[in-house]
């Protein structure tokens, strides 16, 4: 018998992935069954079971893809000599995000996967520890960049560099809910915003006014 090659049997793990991610997001994780996956793959019970013994392990692998996207595509933005300031930043890595969905795809797509990632993992323990991982790499490749930035004056030095990163990454999670559930939000427009939120200036006098009260 010849021996299948590494390229055909990559071809074939992606075909699987791809057909299951396609009705993850039309019906949901749950509401999709294993005989979806094999009808809309096009592959036998037999070919699928070879590379996954569930849909548990699917999802799983779904998922890893999916944050290891978000994670490659920070990582390549950020690698620049000169770091993009966060607006900049946002816009770069939303458009590689897009690009690696594929041109003219749905860019809810993405967005609509990740937010029944992060539900999942609430009822899933080891897509928990997948997605806690994800997490704290995304974590301390931020914190570097905000380091960065304190080098060059544009964030406050004295600012503890983790604590920005976590407010930045929910900034970028809340883009993505808003993104899956309404749509119609372009990177743009939310660097745009997130341009004027950090210019914005409160004047002493207001501080003290709330420190009295």
């Amino acid at each position: 018998m010849a021996r299948v090659s590494a390229e055909h049997l990559e071809a074939r793990r992606r075909q699987i992935l791809d057909g299951a991610r396609r009705c993850f997001l039309r019906n949901g994780f749950h509401a999709t069954s294993m005989q979806d996956v094999l009808k809309e793959s096009g592959l036998s019970a037999g070919a699928v079971y070879r590379y996954f013994r569930s849909k548990e392990e699917i999802i799983a692998a779904v998922a890893a893809e999916a944050l290891e996207t978000i994670r490659t595509s920070f990582e390549q933005v950020t690698s620049a000599q000169v770091p993009p300031a966060p607006d900049e930043l946002f816009i770069e890595v939303f458009g590689r995000l897009q690009e690696s969905v594929g041109a003219g795809e749905d860019p809810r797509e993405l967005p609509r996967l990740l937010v029944q990632v992060w539900s999942e993992g609430l009822r899933n323990p080891e897509l928990a520890e997948t997605i806690s991982d994800a997490y704290a790499q995304l974590s301390v490749q931020w914190a570097r960049l905000i380091s960065q930035y304190q080098s060059r004056g544009w964030v406050d030095p004295g600012a503890d560099t983790v604590h920005v990163a976590r407010i930045l990454i929910g900034a970028v999670q809340g883009y993505f809910v808003q993104q899956a559930l309404w749509g119609g939000i372009s990177p743009e427009e939310f660097a745009t915003g997130l341009r004027a939120l950090v210019s914005m200036s409160v004047p002493d006098d207001h501080r003290t006014a709330r420190g009295e009260r």
